[in-house]
């Protein structure tokens, strides 16, 4: 129903690109230029300005871009409403999610999500929270799912799920057998953390400061850019580490790892849903009520439960 032609200026426009254009749109690239000159020639006017290997849109393709943007949303609406009247759920819902919700609590939920609407074409970007905002207010996405909030006007931020940063140590090591430490021995202990700007980083040193204690005042032994890193270090060292739960459900799972409590330190924080202010993708917000089902029934005590 929907002119492949819009479609195909839609992503020229956003990537500014006719070869990035054709790979995404899996067509090739003369096909792709030959689509906007059709449509060129229907406005009767340039879309793009072409500078050697770079294009730029004209101020015509500026308001064509705008104007598509509206189409599309408007025809992704149909697609839905069209198909609820059939009981069905169809369609594309364009997903991003920051690092940590990307590699760890997305993934299961998208497996059963995909289980019951099949029928759902669901893409999924990873970045760091202000890039996937950056994505959302691009309209590239429809939701994100980010660790922290920046708090920008345009977007509508909702709680989505709660995630607890938690102390985790080797089962062979020798303070596994214990349920809880003190302050003064998580100082003395080698620690892996986080590195330095990322958002779980960040909240740890919110966290500890709210007990007296700087990270300066830690023995960190490494930074360290991904928590599949820490956790491969774990596996090779004595020290301990912070990092999410969801990070090492798994290995908690298994035994592989123990969480260690530290006496008057809980550090939480929350995952946030982002959506456009004054949006309303249906597929959007069937997917959130559906992940919601999904936590809900996912308590962190249990999630945080060391193998016995």
């Amino acid at each position: 129903m929907l002119d492949f032609r819009l479609k195909v200026f839609y992503t020229v426009a956003k990537r500014l690109s006719f070869t990035k254009a054709a790979a995404e749109l899996f067509i090739t690239q003369p096909a792709v230029s030959k689509h906007i000159h059709e449509l060129e020639q229907q406005l009767s006017t340039a879309l793009f300005e072409r500078k050697g290997n770079q294009i730029s849109l004209t101020p015509a393709g500026q308001i064509t871009l705008r104007h598509a943007e509206t189409i599309l949303a408007t025809y992704r609406q149909l697609e839905y409403d069209l198909n609820a009247l059939k009981g069905q759920y169809a369609g594309l819902l364009r997903l991003g999610a920051s690092s940590t919700v990307a590699q760890y609590v997305i993934p299961p939920v998208l497996a059963r999500f995909h289980q019951q609407y099949a029928d759902v074409n669901v893409s999924l970007l990873n970045g760091n929270t202000q890039q996937i905002e950056h994505e959302l207010l691009n309209k590239d996405i429809e939701l994100g799912i980010v660790e922290g909030r920046t708090r920008h006007h345009d977007i509508r931020y909702t709680s989505f799920v709660q995630d607890e940063i938690v102390l985790v140590v080797r089962a062979d090591h020798p303070l596994a057998g214990r349920d809880e430490i003190s302050l003064d021995e998580l100082k003395a202990q080698p620690l892996l953390l986080r590195e330095r700007g990322s958002g779980t980083l960040e909240v740890i040193e919110y966290a500890l400061r709210q007990v007296g204690v700087r990270l300066t005042d830690l023995t960190v032994e490494m930074y360290l850019g991904s928590t599949e890193s820490i956790k491969a270090y774990l596996t090779q060292s004595p020290c301990l580490a912070l990092v999410s739960v969801y990070a090492v459900k798994n290995e908690l799972q298994a035994g592989v790892l123990r969480v260690l409590d530290v006496q008057g330190l809980t550090i939480r924080r929350d995952f946030y849903a982002i959506q456009l202010q004054g949006a309303n993708e249906q597929l959007a917000e069937t997917f959130l009520r559906f992940a919601r089902r999904h936590y809900a029934d996912l308590t962190q005590p249990g999630m945080r439960k060391n193998a016995r």
